[in-house]
C-alpha cells in the first residue's frame, strides 16, 4: 500500500490514463498495444483495495478510456481493461455509476458470451461488482439482457466464471420474486445443483448461496428438491467450511418451507443430519433450529398422511427414518395415531435393537424425545388413592403408648402403634390384622428384617401422610414400603432415589426398581439410559 500511494503521489496516474488513450492513434503497433495493456494492469494494481486511489483514477478521467477499451480488437487489452474496471467498481458507488453512464453494460454483456474464458471471467466479475449493494444498477443490468448469458456461464469450463455467475445469480434473485422465477425458468437450477458436487469449495459455496436465494419462492422450493438438490445440500452440512455450511443450511431452510418437500426431507434422512450436524457458527445453528421448526409445523394433514403411508409401505430404512423424524417433530396429539396405531414404536425399538451403533443411538434419542412429549406428570406422580379413606392420627401418636393396642418389636425395642391407623394405611396391614395370620390377635409383633430408623420413618408416614426421605435411607425405606404396600411412601422414596441416578449407578438403580416394583424409578432409569445412551454405550458391560 505504501508503494501504491508513493507512485500515485508522484503523478503517475495522469500519465497512465494518457497511455490508455493511445488506442486512438491511427496506427497501433504491437508495442503500443502492449503499452496500453500494461497501463491498464498498472491501474488495476495501484487501485487494488485502495478506495482513495480508485476515486483518484476517476478524477483523472481513467474510466471512459477503460470502457472504450472493452471493444478493442486485442483480447488481452479487453481483458486488462475489464480487470481494471472490476477493481475500480468494487465498493465505490461513484465509480460504478460512471462505468454505467459510459455505456459499458452492452459490451460487458456481449463479453459474457465470449468463448474466451479469460474474457467472460473478467466481464462477469465487473458486472458482479457493479450490482453488489446497488439495486438500481442491478435492475439496469437485468434490463440490458444479462440474465441468460450469466446462466450460460454456469456450464463454463472456467470454474472462476462459474463461481462468479452463481454469486451474481444469487444477487439477481434478491431483486424481486419474478426474477427468482425467471432464473429457474431459464434453466439455472440443474447446473447449480451439479456444482454442489464439485470438489471446488468456493464453487459449492456460491452455488448453495444462489440456491438459497432462489429457494425463497414456493414453486422454486419444490423444483429444487425435485431436481435432486436436497441430498447434496444436506451433505454440505458436514463441511468444515463455515460459509459453505451456512449457505447450505440457509438453502435447506428455504426448501423446508414447502409442504411438498417435507416427505422427501424425512425420507432421505434430513432430520438426522440436521440434528447430528456439528455447526461452526451460531447463525448456522439458529438456521438449522428454524428449519426443524418449519418441518415440525407442517406435520399434519396431507403431509402426516403421506408419512404414515411411507411407514406402512416403504423399505425398512425409510420406515425407520420416518418414525425417527416423527418422534422429534410430531404433535403430542398425534403420538397415539403414529406410534401405537401405525406401529411407529416398533420401528423405533427396532432401531434400538439394531447391531449398528448409530442406529441404536438414533433409536435411543427418538424414544427419549417421544417419552418426554408423552409425560404430562412429574417424575413423582401422585400416589394412587387408598382403597379406603385414609386416616391420619397425627404426629403426636407416633410411637405413643396412649391408646396403643399393638406393639412392634424392632431390633429389640418396642414401637407403639394403633390398629385403626394401620388398617387404613395398606392392604398388607389389613391382611395382618383381619386375615388368618398369627399376628391378628398378638399384642407384640416382631419385625425381623427392618432397621429401627427405617421402621420409625415408615410409621411416621402412616400416621402423618408425609415424611422427608433422605438419600441415605431411601433404598431401605423403599424396600419396607414395598413390603407393606405403601404406594405413597414408595413414590417419595423413588423420587429421592431418582434425583441421584448417575452413569455409574443407573444399572443398579434399575435392578432396584425391578426388585421392589418401583415403576416410577424404573421409568426414570429407562429415560436416563436413553438420554445418555452414547456415554453408556462406551462403558464396560454395555
Amino acid at each position: 500500500p505504501e508503494h501504491q500511494q508513493l507512485i500515485v503521489d508522484s503523478g503517475a496516474l495522469s500519465h497512465l490514463v494518457n497511455l490508455l488513450r493511445r488506442y486512438k492513434d491511427s496506427s497501433t503497433s504491437r508495442a503500443v498495444i502492449s503499452v496500453i495493456r500494461r497501463a491498464a494492469d498498472a491501474i488495476t494494481n495501484l487501485a487494488h483495495e485502495n478506495s482513495s486511489i480508485k476515486t483518484r483514477v476517476r478524477m483523472e478521467g481513467g474510466i471512459p478510456p477503460l470502457v472504450e477499451l472493452l471493444e478493442f480488437t486485442d483480447t488481452k487489452v479487453q481483458r486488462a481493461a475489464a480487470g481494471a474496471l472490476r477493481t475500480l467498481a468494487f465498493k465505490n458507488d461513484e465509480n460504478k455509476n460512471q462505468i454505467v453512464e459510459c455505456n459499458a453494460l452492452p459490451t460487458l454483456i456481449s463479453m459474457l458470451r465470449s468463448d474466451d474464458a479469460a474474457i467472460h471471467y473478467e466481464a462477469v466479475g465487473v458486472i458482479g461488482n457493479l450490482v453488489h449493494s446497488s439495486p438500481n444498477i442491478k435492475k439496469e443490468v437485468l434490463a440490458a439482457g444479462a440474465l441468460q448469458p450469466v446462466i450460460g456461464l454456469l456450464t463454463s469450463c472456467c470454474s472462476e466464471s462459474q463461481r462468479e455467475a452463481a454469486l451474481l445469480l444469487g444477487q439477481f434473485a434478491a431483486t424481486d420474486s419474478d426474477c427468482k422465477v425467471h432464473i429457474v425458468q431459464r434453466g439455472a437450477v440443474r447446473p447449480l445443483i451439479e456444482m454442489l458436487h464439485s470438489p471446488d469449495i468456493q464453487l459449492k459455496e456460491m452455488s448453495a448461496f444462489a440456491l438459497g436465494r432462489l429457494a425463497q419462492d414456493m414453486h422454486n422450493q419444490a423444483g429444487i428438491a425435485h431436481m435432486g438438490g436436497l441430498v447434496p445440500l444436506l451433505k454440505l452440512l458436514d463441511s468444515k467450511n463455515g460459509s459453505l455450511q451456512h449457505n447450505a443450511a440457509f438453502a435447506l431452510y428455504g426448501l423446508a418451507d414447502n409442504e411438498d418437500n417435507v416427505s422427501d426431507f424425512i425420507r432421505v434422512g434430513g432430520v438426522q443430519r440436521l440434528q447430528d450436524g456439528e455447526f461452526i457458527v451460531q447463525a448456522t445453528k439458529d438456521c438449522v433450529a428454524k428449519t426443524l421448526k418449519r418441518l415440525e409445523e407442517k406435520i399434519h394433514g396431507r403431509v402426516l398422511n403421506h408419512l404414515l403411508y411411507l411407514m406402512r409401505v416403504a423399505e425398512k430404512p425409510v420406515q425407520r427414518r420416518v418414525a425417527f423424524a416423527l418422534a422429534h417433530l410430531c404433535s403430542p396429539d398425534d403420538q397415539r395415531t403414529i406410534f401405537i396405531d401405525n406401529n411407529g414404536l416398533e420401528l423405533l425399538l427396532g432401531l434400538l435393537g439394531s447391531t449398528n451403533p448409530k442406529q441404536q443411538l438414533d433409536g435411543a434419542v427418538a424414544l427419549y424425545k417421544l417419552a418426554n412429549k408423552a409425560m404430562t406428570l412429574s417424575p413423582m406422580d401422585a400416589a394412587p388413592p387408598s382403597p379406603t379413606p385414609q386416616v391420619y392420627l397425627g404426629e403426636q401418636y407416633v410411637n405413643n403408648a396412649t391408646l396403643s393396642d399393638v406393639t412392634f418389636l424392632v431390633e429389640g425395642r418396642r414401637f407403639y402403634a394403633h390398629r385403626i391407623c394401620l388398617l387404613a394405611s395398606s392392604d398388607a396391614f389389613r391382611a395382618m390384622f383381619d386375615g388368618g395370620y398369627r399376628e391378628k390377635d398378638a399384642r407384640d409383633i416382631e419385625i425381623p428384617n427392618i432397621r429401627w430408623e427405617v421402621f420409625e420413618l415408615m410409621m411416621r408416614f402412616i400416621y402423618t401422610g408425609s415424611v422427608d426421605v433422605s438419600l441415605d435411607i431411601a433404598q431401605d425405606l423403599l424396600g419396607a414400603a414395598d413390603q407393606y404396600l405403601l404406594e405413597g411412601l414408595k413414590r417419595l422414596c423413588e423420587y429421592t432415589i431418582a434425583q441421584d441416578v448417575t452413569l455409574d449407578n443407573v444399572s443398579s438403580m434399575y435392578e432396584l426398581s425391578e426388585a421392589f416394583h418401583a415403576i416410577s424409578l424404573r421409568h426414570t432409569c429407562i429415560l436416563f439410559i436413553l438420554e445418555h445412551f452414547s456415554q453408556l454405550s462406551d462403558r464396560p458391560g454395555y
